[in-house]
């Protein structure tokens, strides 16, 4: 038994050892195209961080499993979490996607019509989310996507409860923080506020939840029918 014991901690050093590389690969495993990438290249010229490749292809995953027709972004960026959202939705789905800054919501108009989706399929709304989503119809979205402000995460998964159908799905990108949730040092407010958010979604009965390694972590729940 304790031979046993020894190897099985041999086995976990060496997955341990190999993490790191495991997860790279699998953020590369999906190609991007064109419009992607100008999407990406605008992100890092406005100074924004987009979700990475692997979050994309969850995103996109996750969104086709559901059969999306009604999507709910909160924080537009450049477009890269929304094409990726739109090419898992159903071809006659909208994403309605919000953000403070208009300016990016341009960019991100223009990557949508990049990738060949018609004006039709997004829906722009300007503003900070939380005066934004108390707007939005009770029950009425498939899944809602969550890259906003962190401090406010607790109050976008209350709001995403109430806009979900039961059975929908709410996703929160970066809540590994860089490191900076498992860090036993004294950390910001929003890595605060993302530990109390995991404890919530953990904890609910409403939910049934995962946190997927891919990018900077990406927080996933269903809402209970």
């Amino acid at each position: 038994m304790q031979s046993a014991s020894r190897q099985l901690r041999g086995q976990e050093r060496v997955i341990t050892a190999n993490r790191q590389t495991s997860w790279a690969f699998a953020d590369a495993f999906v190609a991007e195209d064109d419009a992607l990438r100008w999407a990406r290249e605008r992100a890092r010229e406005s100074g924004l961080s987009s979700v990475s490749p692997g979050t994309g292809a969850a995103l996109r995953l996750l969104a086709a499993t559901t059969d999306a027709k009604a999507v709910a972004e909160i924080g537009t960026g450049t477009g890269v979490s929304g094409i990726y959202l739109l090419q898992g939705m159903r071809p006659d789905g909208v994403l309605t996607t919000v953000d403070l800054e208009p300016e990016r919501q341009q960019f991100a108009r223009e990557a949508f019509r990049a990738a060949g989706f018609a004006a039709n399929r997004a829906r722009f709304i300007p503003g900070g989310a939380l005066d934004v989503l108390p707007r939005l119809a009770d029950g009425g979205y498939d899944l809602v996507f969550c890259d906003g402000d962190r401090t406010e995460s607790l109050d976008y998964l209350a709001e995403s409860l109430r806009l979900l159908r039961p059975g929908g799905l709410v996703c929160f990108e970066g809540v590994f923080a860089d490191g900076r949730t498992v860090d036993s040092a004294a950390q910001p407010i929003e890595v605060l506020r993302l530990r109390e958010l995991l404890r919530a979604v953990r904890e609910s009965h409403e939910l049934l939840s995962t946190l997927l390694p891919v990018g900077d972590g990406l927080l996933c729940a269903v809402r209970r029918s």
